[in-house]
């Protein structure tokens, strides 16, 4: 910027600093800056009050209408200043647009505006309404003094999308370089700009301003409007986060929290949690801000500091960890931290006695000092074990009832606290009492998920710490790979993870034919790759993707004997696609059906396993023999609970009927099973939830008559082989034949036994993929009568 205007300055002679001077009444007077230098008049002084009626008559009477052009150069639009030609008004002069739009001009240095013509950016034709397009406009100079700025409220983002970068900006090295460019420069409420910063074009916004108060001459000129204001060097600059943006702007660190609840020595990275990010940030932001600031700027508000946090979710994802850490990061009492069952006393009132005992010190030290008390802090470990719903348990002495009760008083009854924090730790959040969930009491309520990617390099990374410090972690372990390999993995069992990486690496330095001796080479002991490997083969995550049972239904692949079989997977990668990317639909059901032994199941296990997603399971009646009708439901409804739980997640339910317990004689089948289905396949996961359900189907009318049909999105037929060309492929592809001639003898058996048909309308062909395979593997064992077993087979079969 300093190179703009040492440019400018040198291509056009320097008027008086005087920022309003105009021409002296009468028009018939030569323009000052028009004449040479010994011609020149002076310009008026601020001393002269009547000069800016006499100087604004004068000049208004002489302009017309302006043409409308671009800024003539990048430079000239990063200024933020009108660009006009030198002959039409002075270098600095503010001028008001449209006779609404106050602006201050800047003398073109690159000769390519032609006079009666102004140059504004983008941004300044948006802001003002101009188009370029033979728009034409009115300028003239202001009629009043503006006053000077004392503070300027600027919300700024990255000027355009996708270039968006990591690095936070300092908000008072911001406001130096903003002063610094901008100083004599008009500001409006409303006016767009852009502002160039650490190379990044940021468009800015001006959202509030304050003015000076007013000099005697500026009174009696009129000061102008309240919401226009012209930067000096000594204002005071702040700079706002656009909502929509993802700039980030470091906080001015001229000025320090009056009370800052966080301890002065504290450092995020000695926290020891990874992939909480986000969810520390929202807890931060709900349950601590307020208390950042004096509790006499909290009581103007009139509002109470949040005294309740439930964090929720599944086992070993870190809530423990994370309301222990926060215990330990302000600059609070120690924190109390009771597990729920502790609670529990057998003598009567003994219980409601230790809810008690535990907010007594608050409650003493808040009748003392009132707000300025310090922060308590009261962390229950497992709170489902003590806060049940209320009259849910029947028999017993009611003690539940009485905890939850107690609780409820001492967090807001009648003498409420406003110095406590209660944290509360749960994997079953549907066993709370509601009436500690709503506002004033639990109100923030936290899940804290299953990590990301991120999260889990994070993990990675503090478990390895002390490994990589001492040197005892090879350099072809990358924690980047570990990450991607680890989805569904909680924080703990990734710690799991490191330990049994860890037991292989001893066990390679244990003496041959010796449980407990150590080898001589210890000191060379080194965890590698290898060891990492064998443990994610080791360590299962508890949620996540039934790998082994998938497999199984697709043992024998995918045989592609016909155009429709590639057409199927095709289908089943754009529903697979849609999931992932659609913001409309974040369920999609999809169901497969045809004949017994088509290969519904392999083609769902095949699609499920190419989505890559992070959760994949099959429901399958396999699974469930013996079960009942209750457990069936149960069993089913927690798959689809632990699918929300991932963020893209791949359901196959196989075998509809099966489940159902369907059977044609009656007939018969499980209505509950029924209902629970139909409300699964057509409920929508939780917000930022993504489910993709595959079903399998051989009774397809059946589903029909039951009304289950009506839960799918999508219907695919699965055909199958039906043509002596699909089942000559499939022989191909299993090698049945060891040479030609058997294949040629084969074929020609074939034909002669009727199934020479091409298409499925001329062929007597009408067998499953899987019973085909079946078939041929028993034809097999005979290998000198391949060609007569397998034609007989099918022929017995009645095909």
């Amino acid at each position: 910027m300093s190179s703009f205007f040492s440019r400018s300055s040198r291509d056009q002679p320097t008027p008086p600093q005087q920022p309003y001077s105009r021409l002296p009444p009468g028009g018939a007077q030569p323009d000052p800056y028009r004449q040479p230098p010994s011609q020149r008049v002076p310009a008026p002084r601020y001393d002269d009050p009547g000069a800016y009626e006499k100087r604004g008559h004068a000049q208004k009477s002489s302009r017309g209408a302006f043409g409308v052009v671009s800024s003539p150069s990048d430079a000239l639009a990063l200024s933020n200043r009108l660009i006009v030609h030198p002959s039409d008004f002075h270098k600095g002069q503010h001028v008001i647009v449209k006779q609404q739009f106050p602006i201050t001009v800047l003398h073109d240095d690159t000769g390519k505006l032609a006079p009666g013509t102004i140059g504004a950016s983008s941004l300044q034709r948006q802001w003002i309404g101009l188009s370029v397009t033979g728009d034409e406009v009115t300028v003239e100079p202001l009629s009043f003094q503006p006053s000077y700025l004392q503070s300027l409220d600027i919300e700024v983002g990255f000027l355009r999308r996708g270039h968006e970068i990591a690095e936070a900006f300092s908000a008072d090295e911001m406001a130096h370089n903003f002063v610094k460019a901008f100083s004599g420069v008009i500001f409006t409420t409303g006016q767009l700009l852009v502002f160039e910063f650490h190379g990044q074009n940021l468009k800015a916004t001006v959202k509030g301003l304050s003015t000076l108060e007013l000099a005697d001459a500026q009174r009696k000129s009129g000061g102008g409007p309240a919401n226009t204001g012209v930067l000096m060097e000594k204002t005071d600059v702040m700079f706002l986060k656009a909502g929509d943006s993802a700039i980030k702007i470091k906080s001015s660190a001229k000025k320090a929290p009056p009370n800052a609840i966080l301890a002065p020595n504290f450092r995020f990275e000695d926290m020891g949690i990874g992939g909480l990010d986000s969810e520390f940030s929202t807890i931060f932001r709900r349950a601590f801000a307020s208390r950042v600031f004096p509790p006499g700027l909290v009581d103007k508000l009139g509002i109470q500091h949040v005294k309740g946090i439930l964090l929720h979710g599944p086992p070993g994802t870190g809530k423990t960890l994370l309301a222990r850490q926060i215990g330990s990061m302000l600059n609070a009492r120690e924190p109390k931290i009771v597990n729920g069952p502790e609670i529990l006393n057998k003598y009567v009132g003994a219980s409601e006695e230790n809810i008690r005992k535990l907010f007594a010190d608050a409650e003493k030290e808040y009748k003392a000092k009132g707000d300025e008390s310090g922060l308590h802090i009261i962390i229950f470990d497992e709170l489902d074990a003590i806060c049940k719903q209320r009259g849910s348990t029947s028999g017993g002495t009611g003690v539940g009832d009485s905890i939850v009760n107690q609780l409820l008083s001492k967090m807001d009854g009648v003498d409420q606290l406003n110095n406590i924090l209660i944290i509360g730790m749960t994997n079953r959040l549907d066993m709370i009492d509601e009436a500690l969930l709503r506002p004033g009491r639990l109100e923030v309520h936290m899940e804290i998920s299953l990590p990301d990617e991120k999260g889990r390099y994070q993990i990675l990374n503090i478990h390895t710490s002390k490994m990589r410090t001492n040197g005892v972690m090879d350099r072809d372990v990358d924690l980047l790979e570990l990450a991607q390999a680890t989805k569904n993995f909680s924080g703990a069992e990734i710690g799991g993870l490191v330990k049994s990486a860890t037991s292989f690496a001893f066990s390679r330095h244990v003496k041959v034919g010796t449980l407990a001796g150590v080898s001589d080479d210890i000191e060379h002991l080194r965890v590698n790759r290898g060891d990492f490997l064998n443990a994610l083969d080791e360590v299962t995550p508890a949620f996540g993707v039934s790998k082994e049972e998938l497999e199984q239904v697709v043992q024998n692949g995918i045989i592609h004997f016909a155009p429709v079989v590639d057409e199927l997977l095709r289908s089943g990668e754009l529903f697979v696609e849609q999931v992932r990317t659609s913001t409309r639909t974040p369920l999609v059901s999809l169901l497969l059906h045809g004949p017994p032994g088509s290969g519904k199941t392999a083609l769902a296990a095949t699609v499920a396993q190419a989505s890559q997603y992070p959760f994949m399971k099959l429901v399958s009646p396999e699974g469930m023999v013996g079960f009942s009708e209750s457990q069936k439901v149960a069993a089913i409804n927690k798959v689809f609970a632990d699918s929300y739980k991932s963020p893209l997640s791949v359901i196959v339910v196989d075998n509809l009927e099966r489940l159902l317990d369907f059977t044609p004689i009656g007939p018969r089948f499980s209505n509950a099973v029924l209902q629970a289905l139909m409300v699964l396949l057509s409920r929508r996961p939780p917000k930022g939830r993504r489910l993709l359900v595959i079903s399998t189907s051989s009774l397809r009318p059946v589903l029909t008559d039951l009304g289950l049909s009506e839960s799918f999105d999508a219907e695919l037929w699965v055909p199958p082989i039906a043509s002596l060309r699909s089942l000559e492929y499939v022989l191909k592809e299993v090698e049945l034949f060891h040479d030609a001639s058997q294949h040629r003898n084969a074929m020609h058996m074939l034909q002669q036994a009727g199934f020479d048909g091409t298409d499925e309308q001329d062929s007597r062909l009408n067998i499953g993929i899987k019973k085909l395979l079946s078939v041929i593997e028993m034809a097999r064992q005979e290998p000198e009568t391949v060609a007569e077993r397998l034609t007989g087979s099918l022929m017995e079969l009645g095909l």
